[in-house]
C-alpha cells in the first residue's frame, strides 16, 4: 500500500519501488513468448543434433547435420535464392517507396487517404490468396501473357513460373508488389514529421527538389529506412507460402528457399534433424542481418 510522506503526499510502497517490479510486469508476456517461441526454438536446436525421421529411434550426430549443409548444393542454392529475394523484397521497394513518399510529401495529391489504403492493401490480404492470384496471372494463359499479346509483345510470353530463368524473378516481383506499400507508408510517416521550416530555409538558399531530398528528407528518415529494411528482409528470408503455392521450389530447385527446405526435408524427405539444422541456420542468418541493419540505423541516428 502507499504511504504518506511528511508533505501529505502518497509514496509508493517498498514492493512497488522494488527493482524487480518492472520485471514482474513483463513476466506474463515473457512466459507466453517463451512457451510459443523460445521453447520451440530450443527444441529445434536439440533435434538438429540428431538423425531422426520424425518417428522411432534417433541417432545422435552432433554437428553432423550442420557439416552436411555446408556441402549441400540444394541448401546453398536456397540461401542464394533468399539473398536474391532481398533485392525484390527490400532494395527495390525502398527505392520506389522513397520516390513515391517524397512525391506525395512534396505535392498535394487529392484522395491521398484512399491512395494509402489501396497501396497498403496487399499487406492485409492473406498471402495464400495473393499467391493463388499471382499464379493465375503468371500462367501461360494468364493476364500477363494476354497483355503482352495485346501490345504486340507476344514473343515474350511464356510460362513464367515454369521457366528456370524467370521463375525466381517472377516470385520476387510478387514480393516487390507486397512490400512497396508498407515501405512507402513508413517513409511517408517519417517525412511528415519533418518541419516545413527546413524546406523553406533550403529554398531560400537556392536548393532545388533533388538537393532538398538528399540534404533534408533522406537524412531525416534514416530511422524509418532501417525499420523498413528490417521488416522486409525478415519477410524475404522467411518466405514460404508464396513459394509453396506458386512453384513448390521448382522448376527443379530454381525457387527453393530455406523456409521451403525446412518443410521439404521434414515432411517429404523425413529428415527432421536436417530440417531443424536448416531452421537454426536461417534463424541465425535473419538475426545477424537484421542486427547489422539496426546497428547502422542507430549509428546514423546518433550522428544526427
Amino acid at each position: 500500500m502507499a504511504r504518506r510522506g511528511g508533505g501529505g503526499q502518497a509514496r509508493p510502497s517498498a514492493v512497488i519501488r522494488g527493482r524487480a517490479t518492472p520485471y514482474l510486469y513483463l513476466l506474463p508476456a515473457f512466459l507466453v513468448y517463451a512457451a510459443f517461441l523460445l521453447y520451440p526454438l530450443l527444441r529445434s536446436g536439440q533435434f538438429s543434433l540428431y538423425d531422426w525421421p520424425g518417428f522411432g529411434p534417433s541417432e545422435f550426430v552432433g554437428l553432423g547435420n550442420y557439416a552436411a549443409l555446408m556441402g549441400d548444393r540444394r541448401f546453398l542454392a536456397a540461401i542464394l535464392h533468399a539473398l536474391i529475394l532481398i533485392i525484390f523484397y527490400s532494395v527495390l521497394p525502398l527505392v520506389v517507396g522513397l520516390v513515391l513518399a517524397a512525391v506525395l510529401r512534396r505535392g498535394r495529391v487529392r484522395g491521398l487517404g484512399f491512395f494509402r489504403v489501396v497501396i497498403f492493401m496487399p499487406q492485409v490480404i492473406a498471402l495464400v490468396v495473393v499467391a493463388v492470384a499471382w499464379y493465375q496471372i503468371y500462367s501461360p494463359r494468364g493476364l500477363l501473357n494476354a497483355v503482352l499479346e495485346l501490345v504486340g509483345l507476344g514473343e515474350f510470353a511464356r510460362g513464367w513460373l515454369g521457366d528456370p530463368t524467370f521463375a525466381l524473378p517472377a516470385v520476387g516481383m510478387v514480393g516487390f508488389w507486397l512490400q512497396t506499400g508498407l515501405v512507402m507508408l513508413l517513409l511517408l510517416a517519417g517525412m511528415n514529421r519533418i518541419s516545413n521550416d527546413l524546406y523553406e530555409a533550403a529554398r531560400l538558399d537556392g536548393a532545388g527538389p533533388v538537393r532538398e531530398f538528399f540534404s533534408i528528407t533522406l537524412p531525416s528518415v534514416r530511422g524509418e529506412i532501417a525499420t523498413a529494411l528490417v521488416l522486409t528482409i525478415i519477410a524475404a528470408l522467411k518466405t514460404f507460402d508464396l513459394v509453396y503455392v506458386t512453384t513448390s521450389g521448382g522448376p527443379g530447385t530454381a525457387t527453393t528457399v530455406p523456409s521451403y527446405e525446412v518443410y521439404n526435408r521434414a515432411f517429404n524427405l523425413k529428415q527432421v534433424g536436417s530440417a531443424s539444422a536448416v531452421a537454426i541456420v536461417l534463424t541465425i542468418l535473419v538475426f545477424v542481418i537484421n542486427v547489422f541493419v539496426s546497428r547502422i540505423g542507430e549509428e546514423k541516428e546518433v550522428r544526427r
